[in-house]
C-alpha cells in the first residue's frame, strides 16, 4: 500500500476518509478487520450532513417566521401562529433525525482502527518481521550445567513466592521478596533516571480511570475483556498501562509544542485480567494479573511522530543494554497492532529455559488516533488548531526479571547482578541462594 501524495497525518479525520477511502480500506484489510466499515462510515457521514442541512434550513425558516409574526397584521396573526407551530414540530423532527444520524456516524467512526503505516508487515501475531538481534545467548551446555527457570531461581534465593500470592489473591498473583524485590525497584528507578536524563517528566499516575479515558485511548475494543472494571457505584477501569492515564491527562487541552515534544515517564502498578491466557504461561511471573511498569509517553507534532518512534525504540535498547541480556527487535504485523497503533516495535529477550524470545518492551506510534478521540490539540502558526500525535513505549516492567534471572544465573543457583544495576542495590554484585525465613 502506498501513501505517495497522501497526507497520512490526517488519518481518521473524516476529510481524510472521504478523500482516501481506498487507503483506509487497505489498512482495515491488512489488519484483518472490516473493510465494509469504511463504507458504513461514509454512508453515515453523508446521512448526518444531509440531516443537519435539513434541520438548519428548517431552523432558519422558523426564525424568519418568528419575525413575521411580530409584524403581521392582526387579521393574519392567527394563521401565521398556526403555521409557526407546525414548523416548530417539523424542526423538532429534523433535530431528532440529525441527532440520530450523528450518533450512528460517531458509533461507526469509533469502531475504525488507526491507519497502519505502509511499512508495517501484513498478517497476524506470527507474521512479525525480525529487525535485528542484539547479543548472543549463553551456551549453558559449554558451561557444564542445565539452566534453571526463573521461578526455581527466584525460589532458590527466597525472592519469588507464588504459593502465598495465590493464597492471598488467587492465580497469577505473587509476592516478590528480599533481593528480587529490590531488583525490581532498582530496575524501575534506573528507568526513571534514564528518562529524566532524556527530558522526560517523571509522573506517578492514577491507576483507576473513567470509561471515557479508557475508550479514548482505544482500549475498549476487541480486547476489552482483558481489562478489570469496577462496576457500581464506581464504573471505573483499572489500567493495564500508565499510557491510559498519561493520554487522558491532557484531554480537551491545547498543548504548546513549540519547544519540542512533551515527554512523560509514568510509574504505576498495572492490572490485566489475562482473560484469553488460560493455560498459557501459568508458571512464574511471565503472565500475571498485577505488575509494575515505567512507561514512556510522548505528545508531538504530527510530522515528528516517526522520528519520536525511533527515539523511543532507542531508549528501550539503551535500557535493555544495561540489563546485559540478548534480545531481538521485531516489527509487529498489522493484525497484531491493537486498534490505536499505526506501527509497533517490540523488544523480546532471550529466555534460556524456553529456548525462545519473549516480549519485554513495546513501542507504538499512535499518530493522532488517541488525540482525536480525547480532543488533544496544538495551536498552529495561523492560529488554528490541529490534533497532536501520541506515542508510548515500555522502559522497564516486572517481566524483565524473568530474563535477568535466567540470563545471569550461575551453576550454584546464584544470580549475578547486571553491572549498571549494582549502585541501585547498595553495591551488591550477586544474589546468593538462601533459605526461606518462614
Amino acid at each position: 500500500m502506498s501513501h505517495v501524495g497522501v497526507n497520512v497525518s490526517h488519518m481518521l479525520d473524516i476529510q481524510f476518509i472521504r478523500e482516501h477511502a481506498d487507503v483506509v480500506k487497505e489498512s482495515q484489510r491488512k489488519r484483518g478487520e472490516s473493510v465494509e466499515l469504511v463504507d458504513e462510515v461514509l454512508r453515515s457521514d453523508a446521512a448526518r450532513r444531509e440531516a443537519l442541512k435539513e434541520f438548519e434550513a428548517a431552523r432558519a425558516e422558523q426564525k424568519a417566521m418568528g419575525k413575521k409574526v411580530a409584524s403581521a397584521p392582526a387579521d393574519q396573526k392567527a394563521a401565521i401562529i398556526a403555521e409557526t407551530k407546525e414548523l416548530a414540530n417539523k424542526v423538532s423532527e429534523y433535530k431528532s433525525e440529525a441527532d440520530k444520524a450523528a450518533e450512528e456516524y460517531t458509533t461507526a467512526m469509533w469502531k475504525l482502527s488507526n491507519v497502519v503505516e505502509p511499512e508495517a508487515p501484513e498478517g497476524g501475531e506470527d507474521d512479525y518481521v525480525v529487525v535485528k538481534k542484539i547479543g548472543t545467548p549463553r551456551d549453558f551446555a559449554a558451561e557444564g550445567f542445565e539452566p534453571k527457570n526463573h521461578l526455581d531461581l527466584g525460589v532458590g534465593v527466597a525472592g519469588i513466592d507464588m504459593r502465598r500470592g495465590v493464597k492471598v489473591s488467587g492465580s497469577r498473583f505473587y509476592f516478590l521478596r528480599g533481593a528480587v524485590a529490590r531488583m525490581e525497584i532498582a530496575m524501575l528507578t534506573m528507568a526513571v533516571d534514564q528518562a529524566e536524563q532524556n527530558g522526560f517528566i517523571t509522573t506517578i499516575t492514577p491507576t483507576l480511570v473513567r470509561p471515557e479515558i479508557m475508550a479514548g485511548t482505544g482500549f475498549l475494543n476487541a480486547h476489552s475483556d482483558e481489562i478489570y472494571r469496577l462496576r457500581e457505584p464506581d464504573d471505573d477501569y483499572l489500567v493495564g498501562t500508565s499510557e491510559v492515564a498519561l493520554a487522558g491527562m491532557h484531554e480537551n487541552e491545547i498543548l504548546n509544542l513549540e519547544n519540542g515534544p512533551l515527554r512523560y515517564c509514568g510509574w504505576s502498578s498495572c492490572y490485566r485480567r489475562e482473560a484469553g491466557a488460560a493455560g498459557k504461561d501459568t508458571m512464574g511471573i511471565i503472565r500475571v494479573h498485577q505488575f509494575n511498569k515505567v512507561e514512556m509517553f510522548v505528545y508531538c507534532k504530527q510530522e515528528d511522530s516517526r522520528d519520536q518512534h525511533q527515539f523511543l525504540l532507542g531508549m528501550e535498547q539503551q535500557m535493555l543494554g544495561k540489563m546485559e541480556i540478548p534480545y531481538r527487535i521485531i516489527d509487529t504485523a498489522a493484525g497484531d497492532l491493537g486498534s490505536s497503533a499505526a506501527r509497533k516495535f517490540d523488544c523480546e529477550a532471550w529466555v534460556p529455559t524456553q529456548g525462545r524470545y519473549r516480549e519485554l518492551t513495546s513501542t507504538s506510534n499512535c499518530t493522532e488516533y488517541q488525540a482525536r478521540r480525547l480532543n488533544i490539540r496544538e495551536r498552529t502558526e495561523d492560529g488554528s488548531t490541529r490534533s497532536v500525535s501520541t506515542l508510548n513505549g515500555t522502559l522497564a516492567t516486572t517481566r524483565w526479571l524473568v530474563a535477568i534471572l535466567e540470563n545471569h544465573q550461575q551453576k550454584d543457583g546464584s544470580i549475578v547482578i547486571p553491572t549498571a544495576m549494582r549502585p541501585y542495590m547498595g553495591g551488591r554484585e550477586v544474589i546468593e541462594p538462601t533459605t526461606w525465613e518462614a
